[in-house]
């Protein structure tokens, strides 16, 4: 699969459109980029201020929410945009099409923000939206091409609405644990992209970034590794959302933990340690054994607190990755070389620095952890800063070499 390829059936001629809506990377990424710095810095305030309006929405759950429905699902938007053209030859999403699916996202981004004070079931019907939407403007292309493979990611999408409602029912006091589950869902969606886009992407880019540098290498997928660790991922969906503090969800997640570990293995991604681009990328992987990995001693014997696991995957996982495939495909599919720069090589040291303090804020002594809790936002703000500072003009400008997109 290739992530910086043009399609051949995206327009040749000189284009008229708006820079910003020419492909679905463009908006998407950058609102994943302001969202993740922005949201995590009024968390922070939050957090300082003590600060927070009356209603139906607590701090910690729009925290989650908006880190899960926010940022993480513009980056999904932004990537599958961009994919699913590759994938099947068709012109990607441009225009006013695209430009009403980025007001959608905006649009949930407002309705949920509790000083907007707009009343519960309108913002639900404003943040469910997005889902469907992006849903059906990826759906159409896939069938024609008779893509049934790449069709499981609609149903992931499904999955992710669903998340998203289980939450809003809550706010709306219908369902009084919906955000719990809701939160389990997204995160297991979520990671269960990882794993299947993980295990496309990184043997790859990995083999093909090596054989360039003639570093010797044999990067392996194997079948078996590959049908335990998607499998392990998959049951353990519906197991934290059903049975989330049994001991049987500790040991699937501790299966899928060993099973993610030898499949990140055969990748020999310590060869590709002086390609930063290339590394990043196993180790937004490493997170998710080490996140999986957590939440079953926690599960099985209590060994870490629930928060760490929690934040290896989502913030160590989910937000390494995220910066990872940004940061390259918007390179590719803007005609630039796949070099970071070093502003960007600074990121990613910055978000692996975030993750770490966050996962390791709850076993430090107690004078210690409000200074890691602090100094972890503070620190994964300046590495999406940072990523701004890079790809805000490269996603605001045509391509480097004159062709579309």
């Amino acid at each position: 699969m290739s992530l910086h390829s043009i399609s051949p059936t995206d327009r040749t001629d000189a284009d008229p459109l708006p820079v910003l809506f020419r492909y679905g990377f463009r908006p998407f990424f950058l609102a994943a980029g302001l969202s993740a710095a922005g949201f995590l810095a009024a968390w922070l305030a939050v957090l300082v201020t003590g600060t927070w309006p009356d209603g139906p929405i607590g701090p910690s759950i729009w925290h989650a929410h908006e880190m899960l429905f926010g940022f993480s699902a513009a980056a999904v938007a932004g990537f599958l945009l961009t994919a699913v053209p590759s994938w099947t030859g068709t012109v990607a999403l441009s225009g006013r099409p695209l430009m009403l699916l980025a007001v959608l996202w905006l649009a949930g981004r407002v309705a949920v923000f509790p000083w907007a004070g707009v009343p519960a079931p309108a913002a639900a019907l404003l943040d469910l939206a997005f889902f469907p939407a992006l849903g059906v403007a990826l759906a159409r292309p896939l069938i024609r091409a008779g893509k049934l493979r790449n069709s499981a990611f609609l149903v992931l999408l499904v999955l992710l609405f669903l998340a998203n409602l289980l939450i809003h029912l809550e706010w709306m006091a219908v369902l009084e644990d919906g955000g719990a589950r809701g939160l389990a869902l997204a995160i297991g969606v979520v990671l269960m992209m990882v794993a299947v886009i993980g295990g496309r992407i990184l043997p790859a880019f990995t083999r093909n970034g090596l054989a360039a540098q003639r570093i010797p290498a044999t990067v392996v997928s194997r079948p078996w590794v590959e049908r335990v660790t998607l499998a392990s991922t998959a049951a353990l969906i519906p197991a934290t959302v059903l049975i989330p503090d049994a001991v049987a969800t500790g040991l699937l997640a501790l299966v899928a933990a060993a099973a993610h570990g030898v499949r990140l293995f055969g990748w020999q991604g310590w060869k590709a340690r002086r390609q930063p681009i290339l590394w990043v990328l196993h180790v937004g992987y490493l997170w998710v054994v080490a996140g999986l990995a957590l939440t079953g001693l926690h599960l099985v014997g209590d060994v870490v607190p629930a928060s760490s696991g929690i934040h290896a995957l989502t913030a160590g996982a989910f937000g390494t990755m995220i910066l990872a495939v940004m940061s390259r495909a918007a390179l590719g599919h803007t005609g630039r070389p796949l070099v970071a720069a070093p502003l960007t090589v600074g990121a990613y040291w910055l978000v692996t620095a975030a993750a770490l303090l966050r996962v390791a804020s709850p076993l430090l002594p107690a004078g210690l952890v409000w200074p890691a809790l602090l100094a972890a936002g503070v620190v994964w703000v300046a590495a999406f800063a940072l990523f701004l500072a890079v790809y805000a003009p490269i996603l605001l400008t045509p391509r480097a070499d004159g062709r579309p997109g």
